[in-house]
């Protein structure tokens, strides 16, 4: 099969996903399993060791997963995970975690998690992210939405601001104003203001200002180059704003299309206690497609 592993203690920058090398803890172990053929790469797998013998593709990121930058055989890939497994092994992990990313992310996700379940790795959650797909499409829907958008943001006396991350107050007025809300925000400020501040091209803030004072917020992030993740928003509680969200998710079209984006990813709709209908139809309104990332699982047991 003329295949080969390497194996480095690093989560180098070798892959459009930034967040694979934004994990800073010095007390984990960080590896990075490439698949070559011929030198040419065909699969990449960050993993971090957590201290409980753990190792997640990739912890406290929205995922981490396989990916395949060209294309690849079934039993290339078999072969990838087989011989991961084989190491983790060796290292007396207990448990192998692979956040698999949606199939617009790594359009081999699906394939990926096929290839997992008949190497013994199990589902252990899925959740289902609500998108909306295609670059011309995109502009036609800013296009049909961009003149009403308008009148209403004068009408409400509303301005909108977006771009590039320039403080990090509204972090604070996300957390406070879901807190009043009685929503769980599971965001750590510290570690997000290292991400912005590590990686600033690739989070924009959109916020909704009535007169001087803000009512609205959100967080976007470019996740690849090609795409939108609408990561956190809020709306302050007292605002006399009843389409808020209609007006911010708007404002992140016009942001992903001035982006050049190709896909805007809305998130899921889950809490705790199951799915959150209202959330999910109202994302349901901005999206033309849904798409799972599944959390697979393998366990390993030792005499």
């Amino acid at each position: 099969m003329s295949v080969k592993i390497q194996i480095s203690e690093s989560l180098p920058l070798d892959h459009p996903y930034f967040l694979s090398h934004s994990d800073s803890s010095a007390d984990v172990q960080k590896l990075t399993f490439r698949l070559f053929k011929k030198e040419k790469l065909k699969a990449i797998l960050h993993v971090v060791i957590q201290q409980n013998g753990e190792a997640v593709s990739l912890p406290n990121l929205p995922f981490g997963g396989v990916w395949i930058p060209g294309q690849i055989h079934s039993d290339e890939l078999q072969f990838f995970i087989k011989e991961i497994l084989i190491e983790l092994q060796r290292l007396k992990c207990s448990t192998v975690k692979v956040i698999q990313p949606p199939k617009p992310y790594e359009k081999y996700s699906e394939f990926i998690g096929n290839v997992l379940f008949k190497e013994g790795f199990k589902p252990e959650a899925i959740q289902s992210h609500q998108f909306f797909l295609g670059k011309k499409k995109l502009k036609s829907e800013v296009k049909a939405f961009s003149d009403k958008n308008k009148k209403t943001l004068q009408s409400l006396g509303l301005s909108v601001k977006k771009g590039a991350v320039q403080n990090f107050n509204f972090l604070y007025d996300i957390r406070n104003w879901n807190s009043e809300r009685g929503y769980l925000t599971l965001f750590d400020e510290n570690r997000l203001i290292h991400q912005v501040s590590e990686f600033p091209e690739r989070y924009f803030q959109i916020s909704l200002i009535q007169g001087t004072e803000p009512i609205a917020h959100s967080l976007a992030v470019k996740l690849l180059p090609e795409s939108m993740y609408y990561y956190q928003s809020a709306i302050r509680p007292n605002s006399n704003i009843s389409n808020g969200g209609d007006l911010l998710l708007q404002s992140l079209f016009q942001l992903a299309a001035e982006q050049k984006t190709e896909f805007i990813d809305l998130g899921s709709s889950e809490v705790d206690s199951g799915i959150n209908s209202g959330l999910m139809f109202f994302k349901a309104r901005f999206s033309n497609d849904v798409s799972n990332k599944v959390t697979w699982t393998r366990r390993f047991f030792y005499e």
